[in-house]
Order: C-alpha cells, then structure tokens, then sequence
C-alpha cells in the first residue's frame, strides 16, 4: 500500500463529504433521539464503503478506455456542470 497515496484519498474524500448533504442526512437520522447511533453510523459508513467501491470499480473499467488526462477534463467538466446548474436553481429561487 502507498502510504502517500492512502493519506492523499483521504484528505481529499473528508474535506469533500465534510457539510455536503450526505453528511448533514446522517446528522439528521443521529439527531433523534430514539435512534441508535451505532446504527445510523454504520448505515451511513457503509453506504459510503459501497459508493467508494462503485466508484472505483467504475475507474477501473472507464480507463481502459479513455486516459487520465480524458477522465480529468471529464470530471472537472461535470462538477463546472452541476455547480453551473445549482447556482442558476439557486438564482431562480
């Protein structure tokens, strides 16, 4: 294991999911009282155990295709797209 590379996904996977609506829906189901923590923590950890391995399965297959370089553009295009369209949904209303 690349120690560098481990420290590098994490640090950029925390700050990314630190206050996104993952984060505060898990907040929410913690927030009830009458709930088990343990229980809405290992849903939630989980959940994104599984996307993670979606994501990356995903990679695995996608760059067979296309180059880092493609999927960099690629991603970047989509974050600019969905911030363009949340911002005009923000405007609007």
């Amino acid at each position: 294991m690349d120690p560098k590379l481990f420290f590098t996904v994490f640090g950029t996977v925390l700050l990314a999911e630190l206050g996104d609506k993952t984060q505060i829906a898990t907040f929410l189901f913690a927030a009830d009282g009458s709930t088990s923590k343990w229980t809405v923590f290992a849903g939630a950890a989980l959940a994104l155990v599984v996307t993670s391995a979606i994501a990356v399965a995903a990679a695995g297959l996608i760059s067979q295709w296309l180059s880092d370089k493609v999927l960099g553009y690629g991603a970047g295009g989509l974050f600019l797209t969905l911030g363009a369209i949340t911002l005009y949904q923000t405007a609007r209303a």
